[in-house]
């Protein structure tokens, strides 16, 4: 009793001499590779020259889809969700808006923000003119602002030209209560970009011509409108039209819009009450047609006659009609029904290929949503250069789930005969699938050897598709891994198992995993009928590639993961053992499956070089299976008389010494052993000898108070370790960490000790106690918040740190083996994760601090040591930009512009030139490419003024103030009273009436005519650059003076000639006053 006293506090005070070999300098938090769509996805954008896919979500972060398993993880400091999201088009950038209106610029290749503008006012509505670096804002105020970024600089450059509600209000001759938030700002299709549609709340909608500097159409106004009738459409279905008299288009709040017409002359517009309406913004071809065209301004649709309706939230427009001259197509619906019923995307076919006038709905189909809905866009087929049928439709609902919808299908006269048949979506493909089959436990392993990938492992091949053939959209990024020439080992594979029964693997070696094969559960034999439950468990072999896969049943499954010849496989029972042959498979094939308990598998470990497998049963029942043979060589029954579930079991080869006799002073022997160290869930530690099972620790364990086991490590002590490294000359020593090859050498029982983590507390154990029965830790340390999940890290072949995962979301690392707090991370802040039940099975990690983690759709894998580049990132990171393809879809544009413009409007000239380069618009609308090129650099030169420019403001306030006596004007002629006022008071109403009706119903024939930029200037006072205003001020100052000179030289004139006057008045009264005076003498 005495020697074991002196051997606890001996241990007790080795163990804290040494210090932990772990430090925060050795530690570097950064998230490798993402897989998947986040649960709080909110928002899609599109390229489609690239063929990426960005989904932003309402934590500030963002995901970047593109082809072949591409996928890159942007993450805003902030954690504000996204309300605007637009590609700079094959160019290499992202815009986002985020909440807080805070506008970012994403370079796509540096997967970080290139500049941040700060917008002052709430941003109501954004977007982008298409190919260009131009965009547009606009805010709560009824400001219209244009923004350009300027990559050279790397800074969002705010332009001066801006459009007001009340400038517009005020050059269109309509009123529009001040300060009306705009909700939309649409460039019009196929206008290159110099037309600009602005909407405002109220309701009023302004079709803006930018280079004429001029409106071209308003419509909405509830004063102009009301002369104008409601055209119903001819439709079927009596719920898709309304006969509401025109006068209920008064304080309609517009809510959604879109562009219904490739051609821009067709407007759909959504509102707060339900209705949707569809404008034209094409102008009459002659005054005759004026009052025929006043109704057929506006059509009126509702989705049901009820009277309490869901706002329109979202509008988009498929064209489905074959030729520009037509207008049928589909309507994307989200909103507009009755309150209360179910969730649906509505899909409306429309017909007016005779005119607005005759507009027709000849079908509906509901597509019902799996989640609330968030958002949706029609993506393009690659190579499209004229109107697509073939686009698909992407649907995203909460929580990140993405469903894809056929075009072609949701207008085909099958499903508008048969509205009541289901409308069938594929779900988004994932890299790395989570919830669809549903994964019920994963690992991480690192391939001790040279394993080829290709070559020991069959891949199978798998290229996506839609339904129907059709090539998948998403194809955009480029892959580095090749770059690395002649290394094309496998260093790292991912294992992934189901609730099917099926196995996932994938090369991890690369920041871009590929799928190497898919595993089916062997055999359909009655005495297999649990064969297909779920997987609970699988451990790898790095040395002998024999992965072996535990199941909910108690089901046992060997795979040779190099093999592919095999034509039998074993099937082991508790009472027999039989041959049967092998299913046809493509990629690796099952060599046995053993069949021992009911129970499901818990744990599973490989020793002695893979020739042996440990399995743990939840009931505590402990098989070891000769990995050769095919056979068992033990089985145990129940550990421990509590039947309490087993967690996990370890396998260690140890030295101990035995003594000859009872007496403890005798002299003993080293005995080489196999010990299997087996942890219940009660804390309970258990040891029986690996090569027959029997029983070595009669006691178990216990600690005095009861708590929730989570994981348990044998470990030896940092003096051993470098003692054995010194004597033996082992070059690579693997660890314990229940993911790696354990043929470690034999080790002596002294120096190993036993680490058990708990839900609330950390205990280490030396070994040689725990074997005979001692429960008394010689390190405690008591957890603040409860454990979910830990494991070891390692550096320089040594375990030097504990990492501990809590389940508030929050990681701790420790090092050993005294368990000082080294450094915190949270997960919520740098995965923005919340931890969920069981999430801890679907968590595995390797020696070199890399950790796997799956969280709903999401899969991240992180590092945690300083150093460790395994991924060998930056430079086999995947690059989301594709600059060949850049510059080929450049070039391809450039061709096919000159070619139009010299053989007229050929739409497949690009897309036979570079197939897939250029596609249409598509986030909120599908548009036509203008048959010009667009001239940027012109438009570029009218940003850059004001079209209705402000007062000067350059003089200061004391020269304003002299300069206000010029308002009065001098020398002026005074204008003469017209004798025909009457007359020409009565034309200009007629003319303004004109003009009136022009603007809002269409116009004359009279086609427009080309003004030069002077005039231009001189009607609209464009704008000038300080020095310009500065020299004009001064002018006018000098012209003043000159008119104040003129003004004294006067008043000294006639001061002088008042003066003048004076003297000969008084000289008269003096000859006047004389000449009486002789008149009264001589009477």
């Amino acid at each position: 009793m005495f020697a074991k006293r002196l051997f606890q506090k001996a241990a007790h005070r080795h163990l804290h001499h040494e210090k932990g070999l772990l430090t925060s300098d050795d530690l570097n938090f950064r998230i490798n590779v993402h897989y998947g769509i986040p649960s709080t996805a909110s928002i899609l954008a599109f390229d489609p020259i690239q063929r990426l896919l960005a989904i932003g979500t309402l934590d500030g972060r963002i995901k970047v889809i593109g082809g072949d398993n591409i996928e890159g993880l942007l993450t805003s400091p902030k954690l504000l969700p996204y309300k605007y999201l637009e590609f700079l088009q094959n160019q290499g950038y992202l815009i986002s808006i985020t909440n807080n209106n805070d506008i970012q610029v994403w370079n796509l290749e540096t997967r970080s923000i290139a500049c941040n503008l700060k917008w002052e006012s709430n941003v109501t509505a954004f977007s982008v003119i298409s190919g260009s670096s131009f965009m547009y804002i606009g805010d709560e105020y009824g400001l219209m602002s244009v923004l350009k970024y300027d990559p050279d600089d790397g800074q969002i450059l705010q332009l001066p030209y801006h459009l007001s509600s009340d400038s517009l209000a005020e050059a269109g001759g309509f009123s529009i209560s001040s300060r009306q938030p705009i909700v939309g700002v649409l460039p019009q299709p196929c206008s290159s970009g110099n037309r600009l549609l602005i909407a405002y709340e109220s309701g009023i909608i302004i079709l803006w011509d930018v280079v004429e500097a001029h409106i071209v159409v308003v419509r909405g106004d509830k004063v102009l409108q009301l002369k104008n009738e409601v055209v119903l459409p001819t439709a079927e279905d009596a719920n898709f039209a309304d006969d509401t008299p025109s006068n209920d288009l008064e304080e309609k709040e517009i809510s959604a819009l879109c562009w219904a017409s490739t051609d821009g002359s067709i407007l759909a517009v959504g509102y707060i009450d339900g209705d949707i309406l569809f404008w034209n913004t094409a102008n009459a071809s002659s005054i005759k047609d004026q009052q025929a065209r006043l109704s057929q301004n506006v059509v009126k649709l509702q989705l049901s006659s009820a009277e309490k309706r869901l706002p329109v939230i979202v509008l988009n427009w498929l064209d489905s009609s074959k030729s520009r001259n037509h207008g049928d197509g589909q309507l994307l619906v989200y909103g507009g029904d009755e309150i209360g019923c179910d969730e649906v995307v509505t899909v409306l076919s429309l017909e007016w290929s005779s005119g607005m006038e005759a507009v027709k709905c000849i079908g509906r189909v509901d597509l019902t949503l799996t989640g609330s809905f968030a958002d949706m866009i029609l993506i393009p087929s690659s190579g499209t250069m004229s109107s697509d049928k073939n686009a698909s439709l992407f649907v995203l609902s909460n929580p990140g789930r993405v469903h894809i919808y056929d075009s072609a299908g949701l207008s085909s006269s099958e499903l508008q005969s048969k509205n009541e048949l289901p409308i069938s979506s594929l779900n988004f493909p994932a890299g790395i699938p989570t919830i669809d089959p549903l994964m019920t436990v994963a690992e991480i392993f690192n391939i001790r050897g040279s394993m080829e990938g290709g070559s020991k492992i069959a891949a199978v091949s798998s290229t996506l598709t839609l339904p129907g053939n059709k090539k998948w959209p998403l194809t955009g990024g480029v892959s580095n891994h090749l770059s690395f020439g002649k290394d094309n080992k496998v260093h790292r594979v991912y294992v992934a198992g189901y609730h099917d029964g099926s196995v996932r693997i994938w090369d991890a070696t690369y920041p871009v995993f590929s799928l190497l094969c898919v595993l089916k559960t062997e055999g359909t034999r009655e005495n297999l009928v649990g064969s297909s439950v779920s997987v609970t468990t699988v451990n790898l072999c790095s040395s002998t590639l024999r992965l072996a896969v535990g199941s909910d049943s108690g089901l046992v499954q060997l795979y040779n993961l190099c093999s592919t010849d095999e034509t039998s496989y074993h099937i082991v029972t508790e009472t027999k053992s039989e041959v049967c042959s092998s299913a046809q498979v493509q990629g690796p094939r099952c060599v046995a499956v053993f069949d021992l308990h009911k129970s499901g598998v818990q744990a599973l470990d490989f020793t002695n070089s893979g020739s042996n497998l440990v399995i743990g049963y939840k009931s505590s029942q402990i098989a070891v299976l000769d990995v050769h043979s095919s056979s068992v060589a033990f089985t145990t029954d129940y550990i421990t008389s509590l039947n309490s579930p087993l967690i996990t079991v370890v396998w260690k080869a140890v030295i101990h010494d035995i003594a000859k006799n009872t007496n403890e002073s005798a002299p003993k022997d080293n005995h080489t052993g196999e010990l299997i160290f087996i942890l219940t869930k009660d804390g309970n530690i258990s040891i029986i000898d690996g090569k027959n099972g029997s029983m070595i620790s009669s006691s178990p364990s216990k600690s005095k108070k009861q708590s929730s086991a989570i994981s348990m490590y044998v470990i030896e002590s940092h003096a051993a370790v470098s003692q054995n490294v010194s004597a033996q000359g082992i070059e690579k020593s693997e660890t314990n960490d229940q993911s790696s090859d354990k043929n470690l050498s034999a080790q002596n029982l002294k120096e190993l000790f036993v680490l058990l983590c708990c839900k609330d507390s950390l205990h280490i154990y030396p070994a040689k106690s725990v074997v005979q029965g001692e429960s008394k830790p010689v390190c405690k340390v008591k957890l603040s918040k409860p454990c979910c999940w830990t494991t070891l890290l390692s550096k320089n072949e040594k375990v030097c740190g504990l990492v501990i995962f809590y389940q508030t979301g929050e990681m701790e690392i420790r090092s050993l083996p005294d368990l000082e707090l080294v450094k915190e991370y949270s997960l919520s802040s740098d995965l923005r994760w919340k931890f969920k039940v069981n999430m801890e099975r679907m968590m595995s990690s390797t020696d070199n601090g890399h950790i796997a983690l799956a969280n709903g759709c999401e899969v991240a894998f992180i590092s945690l040591l300083e150093g460790e580049h395994d991924f060998r990132i930056p430079e086999s990171l995947p690059n989301l930009h594709d600059e060949v393809l850049a510059a080929a879809a450049k070039a391809a544009i450039s061709v096919s512009s000159d070619s139009k413009r010299k053989q007229g409007d050929n739409p497949g000239i690009l897309g036979g030139i570079v197939k897939g380069f250029k596609g249409r618009k598509s986030n909120k609308s599908m548009f036509l490419a203008s048959n010009s090129k667009p001239n940027f650099g012109l438009l570029k030169e009218i940003f850059m003024a004001n079209p209705f420019p402000q007062p000067s403001t350059t003089i200061d306030e004391h020269e304003d103030a002299e300069l206000t006596i010029d308002d009065i004007e001098i020398d002026e002629p005074l204008p003469l009273a017209s004798t025909s006022s009457s007359h020409e008071v009565d034309n200009k109403d007629k003319e303004k009436k004109n003009e009136r009706e022009k603007l809002f119903d269409g116009g004359s024939d009279i086609k427009p005519k080309m003004r030069t930029r002077e005039e231009i200037i001189a009607k609209y006072r464009k704008a000038e650059d300080a020095s310009s205003a500065a020299a004009q001020a001064k002018n006018k100052l000098m012209e003043r003076q000159e008119k104040l000179e003129r003004i004294s030289r006067r008043t000294e004139d006639l001061k002088n000639g008042a003066e003048d006057f004076a003297s000969l008045a008084n000289e008269l009264v003096k000859a006047m006053e004389n000449r009486k005076w002789l008149e009264k003498s001589c009477s």
